[in-house]
């Protein structure tokens, strides 16, 4: 090693040891508030890290008794199984489709009631509209799916009485049971739950931006709707392409409570057809015996590579085109 390599060495050992020495600076001096993220970081590790594990059981047959270490090892037996199912291409389809219904009206949805709510200048009016559009994410899909059911009813419902009083309908219709309605009022339905919770991260972006730059925009003669396009989306698109990411790289999970409180015995087999999605699947899998634990496991780890291959290309062409990118 000549002179100058030992010198550059040295010197790369004394600045690692000067960021260590730093990092536990920091870390002594900031002890109270690590300790308070020492709760979060073991819920992550206890709910989402440690369970991976369990992800050995899609390459066994595994049995509960036997246990990880006593199951067979079969390989890709149940990956293969998947993908020789002739129902592939039915969950391949109302997954994606779904996913991508969600993407293209679900996702906007919170950034346009934003944009929205932005140029209300009534304080009350405004305040009352987020209460309205906040209340339903507390509330579980238990109970949206039972409001939904008991809008849609057939006897009593709402939505029926309505359309028959309008004479826009002769007789009530059972709408949850008709297979071509069920991903419309699913989309509608997640939409008016999440719109308003969604919208809180794109105000607060909003209430970043600099009030001159819309002063500026004015005096150049750009109108209040001009001034949307010109001033405020441009500076959160960061944001948004930040989300975007996130939502491209969840596009398999199409949704499970929803669809789940959206079906019962009496429509589940008639709508399975739009209803069946890979994480229904997976539930249904799960349940049907010991034998199946590792197939439903092997399901669910084939989505998740899926996923996490679409979040990687996404976030490259993201870094690529935007030069914003998650990492």
């Amino acid at each position: 090693m000549t002179a100058s390599e030992l010198t550059t060495a040295r010197t790369k050992t004394s600045t690692l040891k000067k960021r260590h020495r730093s990092l536990w600076k920091k870390m002594s001096v900031q002890w109270d508030l690590q300790l308070m993220v020492f709760p979060a970081i073991a819920l992550i590790l206890i709910f989402n890290y440690f369970p991976m594990f369990g992800l050995v059981s899609a390459f066994q047959d595994y049995n509960p008794f036997k246990g990880y270490f006593g199951s067979p090892f079969v390989g890709f037996k149940h990956f293969i199984r998947f993908l020789d199912n002739p129902d592939l291409a039915l969950i391949l389809r109302n997954t994606i489709c779904i996913s991508l219904l969600k993407l293209l009206i679900a996702f906007p949805a919170p950034i346009v009631l934003a944009l929205m709510l932005n140029e209300v200048n009534h304080m009350g009016f405004k305040r009352v509209v987020q209460t309205i559009t906040y209340l339903p994410h507390f509330l579980s899909w238990v109970i949206v799916g039972g409001f939904v059911m008991s809008l849609l009813a057939v006897d009593g419902g709402s939505v029926n009485m309505l359309l028959v009083k309008l004479n826009l309908i002769d007789e009530p219709v059972n709408w949850l049971s008709i297979p071509e309605y069920f991903w419309g009022i699913l989309i509608g339905t997640s939409v008016w739950k999440e719109i308003g919770f969604g919208s809180i991260v794109y105000l607060a972006a909003i209430a970043g931006i600099n009030p001159q730059l819309y002063e500026a925009a004015s005096v150049d003669g750009a109108s209040r709707f001009k001034q949307i396009f010109l001033v405020t989306l441009p500076i959160i698109a960061p944001v948004i392409t930040i989300f975007l990411i996130l939502a491209v790289g969840n596009l398999l999970n199409a949704g499970f409570e929803d669809i789940l409180v959206l079906t019962n015995n009496l429509n589940n087999a008639i709508v399975s057809d739009y209803s069946t999605v890979i994480d229904t699947y997976v539930y249904q899998s799960a349940f049907k015996g010991f034998s199946q634990y590792s197939y439903a496991a092997a399901v669910g780890l084939f989505k998740s590579v899926i996923n996490i291959g679409l979040l990687l290309g996404a976030n490259y062409l993201a870094g690529k085109f935007r030069q914003e990118s998650l990492f």
